[in-house]
């Protein structure tokens, strides 16, 4: 469906995107996920061809956005990071607006925009200026006009930016939604409780690169990240703490009373736990720790997400 194969882009000395390689299945939710300045909204722009590639091939849908980019661009809908409206009209004005943008019909617009209305919650609101509106109203509305002209293909950057928590969860229903109806998303986020939930897949970018893609489960496996259980205790001395290390080769860390320690959760714990009460060590609380995208990201690439 997206074919994006050795993407280049340069401004001036930096390398924003750099050898960026994506191939993105009919019907998925893919998520770009990396920290501000990765080059995730780069790499949508280029694919949306609102930049141009200093070198490199993008397909959309089997069209080549080279030879032929309007019909490419055809496919696709573009939820910017920024709110593209306009204060001063309604919200069904606005929609008005940009459907004729896409060129469709008049009757086949106005039925459109009653469906998407209804689809992100904001049907009763048609009719008030967007200056009214929250941050939160603002980008469900940009959505909606993105879809206006059924694309196949929905282009999201970062579209839950400065939302409250209702309109965020909103959109999350609004993207499971469109994908159940067959519609191909990619994702760009710094979030990663939002990649998790939605993408089927994921690529973390870091500098301009694509570091590691794939399902949850395999970027696990590429950044070997396990799960870790963290045994609180009333009381560990500095004895138990170095027999307890000579009893187990896991990986221990620890602060204070507290254990932290890489091992499998399922075959090991038991026999820790054992351990524990041959020893007279009194377990206070038991966490696991789960092996999820934060953990992956700081693994793949030695830095906070959020950095």
């Amino acid at each position: 469906m997206i074919q994006a194969t050795n993407l280049n882009k340069s401004f001036g000395t930096l390398k924003a995107v750099n050898q960026v390689n994506l191939n993105i299945k009919e019907g998925e939710i893919f998520g770009l996920l990396g920290p501000n300045g990765a080059g995730k909204s780069t790499t949508i722009n280029l694919i949306s061809s609102l930049l141009k590639a200093d070198s490199g091939s993008i397909s959309l849908n089997g069209i080549d956005l080279n030879t032929h980019p309007i019909l490419a661009k055809n496919s696709i809908g573009i939820v910017p990071q920024e709110i593209s409206l306009y204060d001063n009209f309604s919200a069904y004005d606005n929609l008005l607006f940009f459907g004729k943008l896409y060129k469709v019909d008049k009757t086949t617009l106005k039925q459109r925009i009653d469906e998407i209305l209804i689809l992100i919650g904001l049907e009763n609101r048609k009719n008030d200026l967007i200056k009214t509106y929250s941050g939160g109203m603002k980008r469900r509305i940009n959505i909606a006009a993105a879809l206006l002209h059924k694309p196949k293909i929905l282009l999201m950057d970062e579209p839950t930016v400065g939302v409250d928590p209702q309109s965020r969860n909103r959109i999350f229903e609004v993207v499971e939604t469109l994908n159940k109806q067959g519609l191909t998303i990619i994702y760009t986020t710094h979030y990663m409780e939002e990649v998790e939930r939605l993408c089927n897949r994921i690529a973390i970018m870091d500098t301009g690169k694509i570091i590691a893609q794939g399902t949850l489960k395999e970027l696990q496996e590429q950044s070997k990240t396990t799960e870790k259980v963290a045994l609180t205790f009333s009381a560990i001395s500095k004895e138990q703490f170095v027999a307890f290390k000579k009893a187990f080769a896991f990986e221990i860390q620890q602060i204070e009373n507290t254990l932290s320690i890489n091992c499998n959760i399922n075959k090991d714990l038991s026999t820790i736990l054992a351990y524990c009460t041959t020893n007279n060590i009194e377990v206070n609380d038991i966490k696991v720790l789960k092996a999820n995208l934060e953990a992956i990201f700081l693994d793949l690439t030695n830095k906070q997400l959020r950095d």
